[in-house]
């Protein structure tokens, strides 16, 4: 029964879920933050490019959120107060962590996938997966080093694909700043992207490794015949 109802509550919509919230349902605020942990993640994370600080203040943001929630008179998306909370607490964090030298925002190893590659096994091939992890890598390096007004539209729009409407509301811009700066962000990714793949070009389409193996052993069989 208690599965039942969480899936049943899962597929409420926002204003069901802050009303049940608001009543002080565990159920709706967990199905709150599954709903939204993904995007809202993303957003503070590519305002801070750290992932362990954008978890603190993703999580900061939604104890913020959750404390102030009669506040939303919805006149704007649920969504979009909830994304503007994060926004405020991450620029916050950011800000504080500029006046701090021996602080950075640059330092953290990065170990979240931004985008989400479809995947085969490693164990059947080991080389697909790892070349996606570094295609991965290279874009997420090449997104970081967006400037920020850059780097949050390319963000809202490609990665979490959010229509300019959305995007434009989110970030308090106009409709076509939005299209003028994704189409800025996209020539600057190209960019990047070309400077960090050149130098490796040399090693594109390995022929090594499994493939080297299992032609290998199919050419030995013909050879040798059963």
């Amino acid at each position: 029964m208690a599965q039942q109802a969480e899936i049943s509550i899962a597929e409420r919509n926002d204003h069901e879920l802050v009303a049940l919230a608001l009543a002080r349902d565990p159920a709706a605020f967990r199905a709150i933050m599954r709903r939204y942990n993904q995007r809202l993640f993303r957003i503070a994370r590519g305002i801070l490019r750290d992932d362990a600080m954008a978890e603190d203040a993703l999580q900061e943001a939604y104890l913020k959120a959750f404390r102030h929630l009669g506040d939303f008179q919805g006149s704007s998306a649920f969504s979009t107060w909830l994304t503007r909370i994060v926004m405020n607490e991450a620029l916050g964090r950011l800000r504080k962590a500029r006046r701090t030298p021996e602080v950075s925002v640059d330092t953290a190893v990065m170990q979240s996938r931004v985008l989400d590659f479809p995947t085969g096994s490693p164990i059947d091939n080991p080389e697909t997966s790892m070349a996606q992890r570094q295609i991965l890598e290279l874009v997420e390096e090449a997104t970081d080093k967006l400037p920020e007004e850059f780097r949050l539209v390319f963000i809202a729009r490609v990665i979490e694909e959010m229509s300019v409407e959305e995007t434009a509301e989110m970030l308090s811009l106009k409709r076509e700043t939005v299209r003028s700066r994704l189409h800025r962000a996209r020539a600057l990714l190209r960019r990047q992207l070309d400077e960090m793949i050149g130098p490796i070009a040399m090693d594109a389409f390995p022929f090594a490794g499994w493939k080297c193996d299992r032609l290998t052993e199919k050419v030995m069989g013909e050879l040798l015949g059963p």
